[in-house]
């Protein structure tokens, strides 16, 4: 059996198939996704979601469903399924799933009597179009196939509904049809790889239901357009594939096309290759310039999370390029911004006070890849430029003190990655000197002066290390209270919650702190803390915590950062924890890692979600992918494959 595998047993019951998801993308900002069943349980499920630049940046849901019905002897085997009113379920075609892996791509094994059909599918890469392989590995009797598509043409943040503004005209095509419901959306191409009998009844399904947006309080009912089905003969040892695109594709060379994109799959055989490969599925490519998205199954690129996640999900993976490439259209962002010029709305929050910090972080874990040398002749000068844009105080929202101390104002919108918003005011109004920008502030110093000495700047690397010596010392002085560090320290206010954010002032690559306090802080951080799937944003002790990730929006967003799990934060904690206790630390923390791998089974299949429930069974909500997370992870993995004691 394959390492992402799932058998009869579970497929059938509705209860644990339901929750388990696919994401498969095109590295261009199309996706394909569903259950393991191909029940739509959210409205950002779709079979072919693409973007469409013309109608903004969301994504849009073109392709939601393909329904197949097997007929045989006159008698019909629907292999859909479909959520209405009621919790009914129609068809059950799910009772007919033997088998679902995806090893290498997602496949399905159906059984109805004597017939067995093979059911697999693969986005072509940088192209809109998903292909659907069918095979008919068994069968005594003559079989036809029938695929009826189930058409949304919407936004993935909407629902639709039966309407008279939809235009149900068709054009064939060869071997299918061609269908534009609106204007300004794309024309989809539905075409098989043979000859084919298409019949056009156009039909509304109402009332189709997502329980996960009902869970989430939205509206969950929406209509969806059946045009009509085609109907297709198939031998037994035969295949054919169903090509859905927004161009028009030569059908004789689908086979062509399915095999040579086949060729550039991996297996996804253990923890590593799968988050290696859902790392890659974060990359977005438009024209010249690419990105990495912060997640799927709504999320754009967020500079934050791309500097977050960017060393995990290329560097630790062997792809440098892609990290060269992303790094690259990051640039032209960062030195519009810093020289106060207009920058481009693609990578979002750039202005965020910790965002330049986490560049200037993860231009250090390239050095850790390549060479201080290096790094230095090809981002020095970059660097210093955000140093010196810090230091003199033309950051909107960075304020330096005389203490050498960074003051941020997030009392009117959030200042960190703790950013959910209430009536558009922050939820943690994390305001003042906060411990993980300053942290982070203190590191970009002394690596600045790393660079500096390295490109012979040495009256300037030694202006930074002396005001790094004063950080320092105001950093102990504001932050330390006995036995960990304030989570945010304004005026006569500390505080005193216990939060992951202080972490980082240990494992960061420097430290303003004494061992022995590190050693204080990682211990009530592992304490308190600490579960098989990160570190929770708040203690357990706390007035705060609220560790249940659900309800309606707002009660979601009140507990965002109060208690759930974000698993990105245990990177620093892990190197936190090497640095304290070296190689004896090491098999800790290879224990902790079986909770993320035991994740790869769960939600969605191969990746890890946006945040886990503080309390057990740690559950995992919000986005199904999430890059900061998945990067991350695979960091600490790197870090422990290479990790040898001092």
């Amino acid at each position: 059996m394959s390492y992402l595998s799932f058998d009869k047993s579970l497929l059938i019951n509705l209860e644990r198939s339901l929750s388990k998801e696919i994401l498969r993308t095109n590295r261009a900002g199309t996706y394909n996704s569903s259950t393991l069943i191909d029940c739509n349980t959210r409205k950002y499920h779709g079979q072919l979601v693409v973007p469409v630049p013309e109608l903004g940046e969301a994504n849009h849901v073109l392709l939601s469903s393909l329904d197949e019905t097997i007929v045989q002897r006159g008698i019909e085997f629907n292999l859909g399924v479909h959520q209405y009113e009621g919790n009914n379920f129609y068809p059950n075609g799910h009772k007919y799933i033997r088998q679902f892996d995806c090893e290498i791509i997602p496949r399905t094994i159906y059984r109805v009597g004597g017939v067995i059909l093979s059911k697999e599918r693969m986005l072509v890469s940088f192209e809109p179009r998903v292909l659907f392989k069918y095979t008919l590995l068994e069968a005594h009797s003559p079989t036809l196939l029938r695929f009826k598509p189930f058409l949304a043409f919407r936004n993935v943040h909407e629902l639709t509904h039966q309407n008279p503004e939809a235009n149900c005209d068709f054009q064939l095509v060869s071997n299918g049809i061609a269908m534009k419901l609106y204007e300004n959306y794309p024309t989809l191409f539905m075409q098989l790889s043979k000859k084919n009998v298409y019949q056009h009844f156009p039909d509304w399904y109402k009332n189709i239901e997502y329980y996960k947006e009902r869970e989430r309080g939205f509206e969950y009912r929406e209509d969806l357009l059946v045009p009509g089905s085609f109907e297709i003969p198939i031998k037994k040892g035969e295949s054919v594939i169903f090509s859905a695109g927004i161009s028009e594709v030569s059908t004789s060379s689908l086979k062509k096309l399915w095999d040579k994109e086949l060729e550039k799959r991996n297996p996804r055989c253990d923890m590593f290759s799968a988050l290696k490969n859902s790392a890659q599925q974060f990359y977005k490519r438009e024209g010249d310039k690419t990105y990495l998205l912060a997640g799927y199954p709504w999320f754009t690129a967020r500079a934050r999370d791309e500097f977050v996640a960017l060393p995990g999900c290329t560097l630790s993976i062997g792809r440098m390029e892609y990290f060269d490439a992303i790094i690259e259209t990051a640039i032209p962002e960062i030195e519009s911004f810093i020289n106060e010029n207009k920058v481009s709305s693609k990578l979002k929050e750039i202005d965020a006070p910790d965002v330049l910090l986490w560049f200037v972080w993860t231009i250090q874990q390239y050095a850790r890849h390549t060479s201080l040398s290096e790094t230095a002749q090809r981002f020095g000068k970059l660097v210093a430029s955000i140093i010196s844009f810090v230091r003199k105080q033309r950051h909107p929202n960075l304020f330096l003190h005389n203490n050498g101390l960074l003051y941020v104002n997030g009392l009117e919108k959030p200042a960190t990655w703790m950013n959910a918003v209430e009536n558009g005011r922050p939820i943690t109004p994390r305001t003042g000197y906060v411990v993980e920008i300053n942290a982070l502030w203190y590191n970009a110093l002394k690596f600045s002066s790393q660079l500096l000495g390295e490109m012979g700047e040495e009256m300037e690397a030694n202006v930074i290390d002396y005001q790094s010596g004063i950080l320092r010392e105001s950093f102990i002085k504001t932050f330390w209270n006995g036995n960990y560090l304030y989570d945010f320290v304004n005026g006569n206010y500390n505080d005193k919650e216990v939060r992951p954010n202080m972490i980082y002032a240990v494992g960061l690559p420097f430290s303003p702190l004494e061992k022995s306090q590190q050693k204080l802080i990682l211990d009530i951080v592992t304490k308190e803390l600490l579960t098989p799937k990160g570190l929770r944003t708040i203690s357990p002790k706390s007035g705060m915590y609220r560790p249940v990730y659900i309800g309606g929006q707002l009660e979601r967003d009140r507990n965002y950062h109060n208690g759930p799990v974000w698993p990105f934060t245990f990177g620093a904690f892990v190197e936190a924890y090497l640095k304290i206790y070296k190689m004896s630390g090491k098999s800790f923390i290879e224990r902790m890692m079986i909770g993320f791998e035991a994740e790869m089974k769960e939600l969605c299949v191969g990746t890890l979600s946006e945040l886990y429930d503080g309390n057990p069974p740690f559950k995992g909500h919000g986005g199904m992918s999430f890059a900061m997370n998945v990067g991350e992870v695979l960091r600490v993995m790197e870090i422990l494959k290479e990790y040898k004691e001092d």
